[in-house]
């Protein structure tokens, strides 16, 4: 019975967290010009105010663009990514920028065949995500022999491609997202608690946040038995099931850490499922809409951000100062900070990433 309730707390939560590709919005018109001389001037010439309120119209639009961009990003099934995406696609069209965005859904030969189509259609600069951080090589490099600039996003690929083929990496620091989580639950259990890390060893990210997290429990990281780390492949339903048989088999256990938000929504659910709500913690990493609403709620015990749009927007940016000629941009790698969401902060940003 109870993994039926939790199954229909799962369903529930799954179409929460999904999202489609959100890439258009709306252009806010840019200020009218200042007045000039010559337009006082026309103030006593009635006869042209038409032409020249049509003249003023026209100068609110965003000045077209030769250049292009193109986001290869992991999938859009997910609001972080489609909240890059969304970023991307206005900051473009602010600037009069054609932009594509590409979306293998987590298929690897679909995102293959997806940079070579790059590497072939002549773009200024490509944002990718990688399916496979180890994976995508060959794809690198056929953009990379195409002279366009790779910035890779949020998920890092191997060294040796940062190295050979990517302009620049810019994400969330992820070691420092979950050093807070591990020292928040280390400060909320001195004496130690059973735990259970759902993670995702695929993804170097993910990877980061897993060791972080363990370093985060400090001096104390003994006195935390580790009862299950399962691999919940960052998504809600897997990870609902994990916990399921998790909580079963450790029905003292003391909190979660997870990975992303997906993966805690479905900790989350199996623990309610259980009747166990506010005795077993949730600890999680991205600070979604949906986990904001979770920490509020009492659902989640504590949340560190990630950075979506500060991410797309350092990463656009990053790439107009290359094409502009400034092809020194400083670090390699760049990480941008993370930080524990209050539920103060949670209640102001309840809708947006950040």
């Amino acid at each position: 019975m109870k993994k039926l309730v939790a199954l229909a707390l799962c369903f529930g939560l799954t179409a929460s967290v999904l999202a489609g590709c959100g890439s258009s919005s709306d252009t806010e018109e840019s200020a009218a010009p200042a007045e000039s001389t010559e337009d006082a001037a026309v103030e006593e010439a009635p006869a042209e105010d038409a032409a020249s309120s049509e003249s003023t119209e026209e100068a609110a639009e965003p000045a077209a663009s030769d250049l292009s961009f193109a986001f290869c990003t992991n999938t859009l099934n997910n609001t972080f990514q489609s909240s890059m995406d969304a970023t991307f696609s206005k900051l473009c069209e602010e600037a009069g920028i054609s932009y594509t965005c590409l979306d293998p859904d987590y298929d690897l030969n679909t995102q293959l065949s997806q940079l070579s189509d790059v590497a072939n259609s002549g773009y200024d600069a490509v944002f990718v995500i990688p399916v496979d951080s180890a994976g995508i090589t060959s794809g690198l490099a056929e953009i990379q022999a195409a002279g366009i600039p790779i910035f890779n996003v949020d998920t890092a690929v191997i060294d040796e491609d940062i190295d050979a083929f990517v302009t620049q990496f810019v994400g969330t620091n992820a070691f420092m997202a979950g050093q807070l989580v591990g020292a928040q639950m280390a400060e909320d259990y001195p004496d130690g608690a059973d735990i259970a890390i759902l993670d995702f060893p695929s993804n170097e990210s993910c990877v980061d946040r897993v060791n972080g997290f363990l370093d985060g429990l400090g001096d104390n990281v003994d006195k935390f038995n580790i009862v299950a780390q399962q691999d919940g492949e960052a998504a809600l339903d897997t990870s609902l099931s994990l916990a399921e048989d998790i909580i079963i088999a450790n029905p003292d256990m003391d909190a979660f850490f997870c990975i992303n938000d997906p993966s805690a929504l479905g900790a989350a659910a199996a623990i309610k499922a259980a009747n166990l709500t506010g005795e077993i913690g949730v600890y999680s990493i991205d600070a979604s809409p949906d986990g904001k609403q979770a920490l509020l709620d009492g659902e989640f015990t504590a949340v560190a951000a990630q950075v979506p749009i500060q991410i797309a927007e350092y990463a656009y940016n990053a790439a107009n100062e290359y094409l502009s000629g400034n092809t020194d941009l400083g670090e390699k790698k760049v990480y941008l900070d993370s930080f524990l969401v209050t539920k103060e902060i949670a209640e102001e940003t309840l809708n947006d990433w950040q």
